[in-house]
C-alpha cells in the first residue's frame, strides 16, 4: 500500500496529495467559511508529479484525503540512449530505464548520479547531480 490518509486541514502548499489516484503536489489552497448547515469547503489546486497536469480537489475541511508515500532514491546513469537513461539503484543495484526530462538532458552523462522519485508504482528523474 503506497498511500496513507490525512486530514484535509493539514494540507499545505508544497505537500503531496492524491487526486483521482494521481500523485500531485499542492500549489494553492482556498477555503470557504462554514455555512449555516454545512462545514467549510477547501478547493485544493495541485499539479501532477509525473504528468504535469493541473488537478482540482474540492473537499470539506474536516474530511480525510489520501496522501501518497513518496520515496526518493539515488541512481547512477549506466547508459544513455537518446532521451532514455538506463539507471542503476545505488542501494539495491536494480537496473531500469526512465525518460530524461527536457531540462536535465544537457546535464545527463554516463557515470553521473540522478535523484529518482517513486510513488504509486511510477518513477521519474527529479535531478541530475
Amino acid at each position: 500500500m503506497s498511500k496513507i490518509f490525512s486530514s484535509a486541514k493539514e494540507l499545505k502548499e508544497g505537500k503531496f496529495v492524491l487526486v483521482d489516484d494521481i500523485p500531485c503536489k499542492v500549489v494553492s489552497i482556498d477555503s470557504s467559511k462554514p455555512g449555516k448547515h454545512g462545514a467549510a469547503k477547501m478547493r485544493v489546486v495541485a499539479i501532477g508529479v509525473f504528468d504535469g497536469q493541473k488537478k482540482t480537489l474540492l473537499v470539506p475541511s474536516d474530511a480525510d484525503v489520501e496522501v501518497p508515500i513518496i520515496e526518493r532514491q539515488t541512481a547512477q546513469i549506466v547508459a544513455l540512449n537518446g532521451t532514455v537513461a538506463q539507471l542503476m539503484d545505488t542501494t539495491t543495484f536494480e537496473t531500469y530505464e526512465l525518460e530524461i526530462p527536457e531540462e536535465y538532458r544537457a546535464n545527463a552523462q554516463t557515470g553521473k548520479e540522478a535523484e529518482v522519485m517513486e510513488a504509486m508504482g511510477k518513477r521519474a528523474i527529479t535531478r541530475i547531480k
